[in-house]
């Protein structure tokens, strides 16, 4: 090998650590949660710090006409929408809200009981629950109505979504802690009855044998919104 090719295999080397380091950068820089100095980059990436500023002034000219671009902030840096582009940003605004104790037990026992119904809730709770409790969880989007209960009255049966198990981290809905997980949070007593078992919640769009489905023009369904 001739001194010429060494040394573009040398540069071909160096060219790809780059890349990839510049690729290790974006991908720290859009996770996170808030800007990040050189000196953070460095160590969570294990590059130089000459090599971690020539990534970020090559990032900062790739992104200078996206929409969003990445900013020096206060000695840090990060990703941020593009001033020309900032307006659109005021739709997507979501205001926080934080959930009643009523609204997260009400939550709580339709995650574990699912499918299930609203006096099978005030059951459970050992209190009644108001419809404003339900529009709230199911404005979250986290609650559905599911269908009817075969029994007399028809009620409404009601379940999670897969928003719910997006927020919470949970993969599926068996992923919800068991008993002893819950022993060990103190959400239970340690001395509850052997008999005592954890529910089998079911979040699946298939209904249950003892459930019908909803229809939309179903009259009994804006009777059973109203009576609630």
């Amino acid at each position: 090998m001739t001194m010429s090719e060494a040394a573009e295999e040398i540069a071909s080397i160096q060219d790809a650590r780059q890349r990839q380091v510049e690729r290790i950068i974006e991908a720290l820089l859009f996770a996170a949660a808030e800007p990040l100095s050189v000196s953070e980059l460095v160590r969570r990436s294990g590059a130089d710090a000459l090599i971690i500023q020539k990534a970020l002034d090559h990032l900062r000219t790739q992104y200078q006409t996206r929409g969003v671009n990445l900013v020096f902030v206060s000695d840090r840096w990060a990703f941020r929408t593009a001033e020309d582009l900032s307006f659109l940003m005021s739709e997507n605004v979501v205001e926080q809200k934080r959930l009643s104790r009523a609204a997260l037990e009400t939550l709580a026992i339709i995650a574990f009981h699912q499918p299930v119904t609203r006096a099978e809730v005030e059951e459970i709770r050992g209190v009644s629950t108001s419809k404003g409790t339900l529009d709230v969880l199911m404005e979250t989007g986290w609650v559905r109505m599911r269908g009817r209960r075969r029994t007399p009255g028809r009620p409404v049966t009601y379940g999670t979504t897969p928003e719910f198990l997006d927020h919470f981290g949970l993969g599926t809905i068996k992923d919800l802690p068991g008993l002893e997980e819950l022993k060990g949070a103190g959400l239970l007593d340690s001395a509850i009855p052997a008999s005592f078992s954890i529910p089998s919640p079911d979040d699946s769009l298939d209904l249950t044998e003892d459930e019908d489905p909803l229809d939309s023009d179903d009259p009994l369904l804006d009777e059973e919104v109203q009576a609630e």
